[in-house]
């Protein structure tokens, strides 16, 4: 329903609690420009002083003298200056710490908000787009808060101050200056709506070129290993052409924009030099007067120049804010529940467990299966069988369209998330570490252990030996997502993580696959360590992994063909067999 609302209302939601600040820095805005227009009027009662003396505008208050008249004028003029800079400091300080402010808080509310959607939302995201979002995006409501809202209640405060004080002065003339601003005005709203459409696109574009940049640096090894760095580079030149495409499209209407305002500032203030000339000329309006509606019709007008430059900004905002209220709006398709587990056995139980992915059909048919607390199983079976799957329903990364995943007898749904998913250690074959140390990374189990604490996860991890090679031991900065470390350096660091968290639950989801033999036998020490006294979750497609497992799931095409330890398993002469076989060489 908000999606159908004005992207500025949308905005001033989220921003309700710094509604004070906004009017402050709005008061200071107006009290700025206010002060800015007395200068074109102290310097028409200076003329009217020196031409009329005795006989000018302050000599009715009493000052008949010319000289205390400008020394009266002097004092004013310093007063306005102060008064004008004064407010012009506020305004800036207020304007940029909310723009700063905003930029920050929708950044974090953005980014959370993210973090809490399902897993099925992220696979039909590119993160390119996320990345623009939380950037680009964020930033362009940045500039605009910055500059461009103080600019419009400064032109709107222009307007009115200076039409009133015209209307004063000589009606018909004040007419004449204002005429071509309905005209100025209904321009700048029909170029809006033109503009907008075009920068929608730019946004588009920019998104587009932020995915390819992206999966680019993270895939470098594959381009560099097939030398494809001649397709990439323009690849990369076409995304880059299109949004300077997007962007000259935009900013050819954008240039047009000022010209044409200028041609209507031009008429205004002709006719108001011609016919305030000519009332001056033929006494209607005193010299002073005339000099006062010349000056102000050009603080009148000229800051309508830079509506177009306000509506550009207004504009890129727009777009901006569009794309980032519509990701906040997005439902977050999981809602956890409100019990929270008291101590967890590790009883994991799926109960007519079907599931379907998006355009995937039969994932899941209808999957029963028991794993009793403190003991190890397997779950093995081809690509696409629903292994992993079955893991993602148990964390709640996806819930399942019919039947119930539970943990010690409780349905998964009914618990909060940070006590189901606190319950559970996952090491999974796509490791994900972070820029920081070693020492960091293995911390992230669980922020408040000690050292010995550490050490110990490493060891039982098999990690120590590699670590004390490093450059700088447990201060080595392994880079972004670990590439400094081999693959199986980085598993056993993600063991370790797993170790430290000390979950009831440990789940292994292919954490043995990408390694070598050695690599992989130190991981099934390390497996077997830490298993002990825990409910543990094996899945492998090398059948080594969950030889030693209590008992092991067959999955063929989302459904459990086979189960019984790996000696039954062998007897029965079935697919796992058929594996095994093929895995030891034994087959014919």
């Amino acid at each position: 329903m908000s999606k159908h609302r004005h992207p500025l209302s949308r905005l001033a939601t989220q921003m309700r609690h710094h509604r004070g600040t906004i009017i402050l820095a709005s008061i200071c805005s107006i009290l700025n420009r206010m002060w800015d227009l007395a200068p074109p009027v102290l310097i028409g009662m200076a003329i009217d002083v020196v031409h009329q003396q005795e006989k000018s505008f302050l000599a009715d208050f009493g000052y008949t003298d010319p000289w205390i008249q400008l020394q009266i004028l002097a004092v004013i003029t310093v007063l306005v200056w102060v008064f004008e800079s004064l407010f012009q400091y506020f305004y800036g300080v207020l304007w940029r710490n909310l723009a700063q402010t905003s930029q920050h808080e929708l950044r974090m509310r953005t980014y959370s908000h993210i973090q809490d959607l399902e897993m099925q939302w992220f696979s039909e995201q590119s993160t390119g787009n996320l990345m623009s979002i939380m950037n680009d995006d964020v930033n362009q409501l940045e500039r605009f808060l910055d500059h461009g809202a103080n600019d419009l209640l400064q032109v709107g405060t222009t307007v009115i101050v200076v039409s009133g004080i015209m209307f004063i002065l000589a009606p018909e003339v004040a007419i004449l200056a204002i005429l071509p601003i309905p005209i100025i005005v209904a321009g700048s709203f029909l170029y809006q709506r033109r503009i907008g459409v075009r920068y929608a696109e730019v946004r588009k574009e920019v998104a587009d070129l932020n995915s390819i940049l992206n999966n680019n640096l993270h895939g470098i090894t594959t381009i560099k290993s097939f030398t494809a760095e001649t397709r990439e580079v323009r690849r990369v030149k076409e995304a880059s052409e299109s949004y300077r495409n997007a962007n000259r499209s935009a900013i050819r209407l954008s240039a047009s924009f000022v010209p044409l305002i200028r041609m209507a500032i031009l008429f205004a203030f002709t006719a108001n030099l011609l016919v305030g000339g000519k009332y001056a000329l033929d006494g209607r309006i005193g010299l002073g007067e005339y000099s006062v509606i010349v000056f102000i019709t050009q603080r009148l007008l000229w800051p309508l120049t830079r509506l177009g430059e306000t509506f550009d900004l207004y504009q890129r905002a727009l777009a901006s804010t569009t794309r980032v209220l519509d990701l906040l709006d997005t439902e977050v398709g999981v809602v956890e529940g409100e019990t929270r587990l008291g101590k967890v056995n590790g009883e994991i139980k799926f109960d007519g467990i079907k599931f379907d992915y998006p355009g995937r059909a039969g994932i899941l048919k209808g999957i029963e299966l028991e794993v009793p607390a403190g003991k190890t199983f397997g779950l093995v079976g081809a690509t696409g069988s629903g292994k992993t799957t079955l893991v993602r329903l148990l964390l709640r990364f996806h819930d399942p369209d019919r039947g119930v995943v539970q943990l010690d007898g409780c349905d998964v749904r009914d618990l909060k998330l940070d006590s189901l998913r606190g319950a559970i250690s996952l090491v999974s074959q796509t490791t994900t570490l972070f820029p920081g140390s070693v020492k960091e990374n293995i911390l992230y189990g669980n922020p408040k252990a000690s050292m010995e604490e550490i050490t110990k996860a490493a060891t039982v991890a098999e990690a120590m030996s590699f670590i004390e090679e490093l450059p700088d031991g447990w201060e080595t900065n392994i880079g972004e997502d670990g590439h400094r470390l081999s693959g199986g350096q980085r598993q056993r660091i993600a063991i370790a993580r797993a170790v430290l968290k000390d979950a009831p639950v440990l789940v292994l989801d292919e954490a043995t696959s990408n390694v070598d033999n050695e690599t992989e036998a130190a991981l099934q020490r390390s497996i077997e360590r830490i298993s002990v006294d825990r409910t543990t979750l094996i899945i492998a497609h090398r059948l080594s992994t969950v030889r030693k497992a209590d008992k092991i799931a067959v999955m063929e095409r989302g459904k459990i063909t086979e189960m019984g330890s790996h000696d039954e398993l062998i007897s029965k002469d079935g697919l796992y067999a058929r594996l095994w076989s093929v895995q030891t060489g034994e087959a014919s």
